[in-house]
């Protein structure tokens, strides 16, 4: 099943959440680290497509 943007958003925030504790060791922060750039990337790409929608659909009025 492929997660929603707002789904994506707060698995960011607890990635932040999860590095901002100092509680992770350093080998668990680079792996989350990772992930959370993942999704970062993924969030834009979905923001970039729901724009040039948006854009579209202002082009057909």
């Amino acid at each position: 099943m492929t997660k929603t943007f707002e789904e994506k958003l707060e698995e960011l925030r607890g990635i932040v959440r999860k590095l901002e504790d100092g509680e992770t060791s350093l080998e668990e922060s680079i792996a989350i680290y990772e992930r959370g750039a993942l999704l970062v990337k993924q969030c834009e790409d979905l923001l970039g497509t729901a724009e040039m929608k948006l854009t579209e659909l202002g082009r057909d009025r």
